[in-house]
C-alpha cells in the first residue's frame, strides 16, 4: 500500500499471530510518528539539568554536605592496603583510631604520613591477624583499639567484606570504578552515601512509630568527613547539630552488652600475641593506642573488660608496648560530641599527644627537628567548656 513501510499495516488493521492461524506473516512494524524530537530531548536533559542541580543545592545548603567528601568503599579500602605493605607505618584499627588520627599532623611531627588501614566497625584485631598473614610487611603497625570490641571475639564487623574480597577488589574494573566514583564526588556533594534520596525517604516514612521493629533511627547515621587518603574527621553538624549528636549517642546505645568471659579474653590475648610475633619475624613492629571515650561509654566499657584484665594484660601477654589515652595527660578531658569519636580540633591534639608519645617508645620514628610545638587541650575545648 502506498504510503506505509514494508511490513506495516494500514491503521486499524494491526492484527497479532493469533488473529492469523497459520500463516507465517512478518510481525508488522509500527511507524514512528512525527514529533519534534529535537526540542522534546532538549526539554528532557533541561529538567535532569535542574533537578540534579535542585538536588545539589539541597544537599550543600540544606544538609551542608561537601563535594570532595569522598565515600569510603571496600575499593578504597584495597588500594590503602597495598600501599600499607611498602610503607614505614599503617594504621589499622575500628572508627576511633580512624576519625582521632590527624595524618597531616602525624606527618608534620615525624615526617612520615603512615597509611591509613582502619574500618568503621571492624575489630582491629582481625586486621593485626591480617597483617601478620602477609610477609611483605615490614613495617610499624599501630593498632588501635576499642576494648569491647577487641576483645568481642569473634566478630570482624563492617569490614569483614573489604578484607575478605582484598585481592578481588583490586582488579582493574574495580580500580577504574573507584576512580569515576571519585571524580564524580570530587564534583557533587548529593553522592553521598549516608544522605541518599533512598535513606533520607525511608527515615521520613519510618520514623519508629512501631513498637518492637527496628527503624532507621536505630541505625548509625553520618558522622564523619572523609579526605583523600582516607582521612577522616568527626562531621561538623555532629559537633553543632543537637537532633544529629543525640542521635548518634542514642545509636551506640551506651556500648552495653555482656561481660567478656576470661576464657575469651586470654584467647584474644594469646592470638594477638602470636600476631605481634610473626610481624616482628617479618621485620615490622606493633603498638597499641587506646583512644579516648567519653564517662557515659567509658562506664560500660570498664564493666563488660576493665583495663587490668583487657589492656593491661594484652601488653603483658603480647609483650607489645602501647599508648592509653589515660596515661595522656594532654588526651583527657577532650571533646567527644557523641562519646565516642573526638572533634576535628581534638583529634589534632590527641594525635600530638600519642606520636610524641610513639617516638619515645620506637626507633622506628623521630620526632623533626622543625616539628610543630606541642598542643594542650586548650587547642581544642571551647573556652565555655574548659573554665567549667
Amino acid at each position: 500500500m502506498t504510503g506505509t513501510r514494508d511490513g506495516a499495516l494500514p491503521p486499524g488493521l494491526r492484527k497479532t499471530a493469533s488473529d492469523r492461524p497459520g500463516q507465517a506473516q512478518p510481525v508488522p512494524t509500527r511507524d514512528i510518528p512525527s514529533r519534534p524530537w529535537v526540542k522534546i530531548g532538549m526539554f528532557a536533559f533541561a529538567g535532569a539539568a535542574l533537578l540534579t542541580a535542585g538536588w545539589e543545592w539541597n544537599a550543600r545548603e540544606r544538609l551542608q554536605l561537601r563535594a570532595g567528601d569522598i565515600n569510603d568503599s571496600p575499593q578504597a579500602w584495597a588500594e590503602a592496603r597495598r600501599a600499607a605493605d611498602g610503607a614505614p607505618v599503617a594504621i589499622v584499627g575500628d572508627s576511633r583510631i580512624l576519625f582521632d588520627t590527624d595524618l597531616e599532623r602525624f606527618r608534620q611531627m615525624t615526617g612520615v604520613k603512615p597509611v591509613q588501614v582502619s574500618h568503621v566497625g571492624t575489630n582491629s584485631r582481625a586486621l593485626l591477624e591480617h597483617f601478620a598473614n602477609d610477609p611483605n610487611f615490614h613495617g610499624l603497625l599501630i593498632v588501635g583499639m576499642a576494648d569491647t570490641m577487641y576483645f568481642g571475639m569473634p566478630v570482624i564487623g563492617l569490614g569483614g567484606n573489604a578484607v575478605h574480597n582484598y585481592v578481588k577488589n583490586g582488579k582493574p574494573s574495580q580500580i577504574t570504578g573507584l576512580w569515576i566514583d571519585r571524580w564524580l564526588q570530587k564534583y557533587l556533594a548529593f553522592m553521598d552515601s549516608d544522605y541518599r534520596l533512598s535513606l533520607l525517604t525511608n527515615r521520613a516514612i519510618d520514623f519508629g512509630v512501631r513498637k518492637g521493629v527496628d527503624s532507621p533511627y536505630d541505625d548509625v547515621w553520618k558522622i564523619s568527613e572523609d579526605f583523600p587518603g582516607r582521612q577522616y574527621f568527626m562531621w561538623h553538624r555532629i559537633e553543632t547539630d543537637r537532633f544529629l549528636q543525640q542521635h548518634a549517642r542514642y545509636a551506640w546505645q551506651g556500648f552495653n552488652g555482656p561481660n567478656v568471659p576470661p576464657a575469651v579474653a586470654n584467647k584474644v590475648i594469646a592470638r594477638s600475641a602470636e600476631a605481634v610475633r610473626r610481624i616482628r619475624a617479618h621485620g615490622g613492629d606493633v603498638i597499641f593506642v587506646r583512644p579516648p571515650s567519653a564517662p557515659q561509654l567509658r562506664v560500660n566499657e570498664q564493666r563488660r573488660i576493665p583495663r587490668a584484665l583487657g589492656w593491661d594484660r594484652l601488653l603483658v601477654g603480647a609483650n607489645a608496648k602501647g599508648i592509653h589515652f589515660d596515661d595522656l595527660p594532654e588526651a583527657r578531658n577532650l571533646v567527644l560530641p557523641e562519646w565516642s569519636h573526638l572533634s576535628r580540633k581534638c583529634a589534632a591534639v590527641f594525635t600530638d599527644a600519642y606520636v610524641r608519645r610513639l617516638v619515645e617508645l620506637t626507633p622506628r620514628l623521630k620526632l623533626r627537628p622543625d616539628a610543630p610545638p606541642p598542643l594542650t587541650r586548650a587547642d581544642c575545648v571551647p573556652s565555655t567548656i574548659a573554665s567549667r
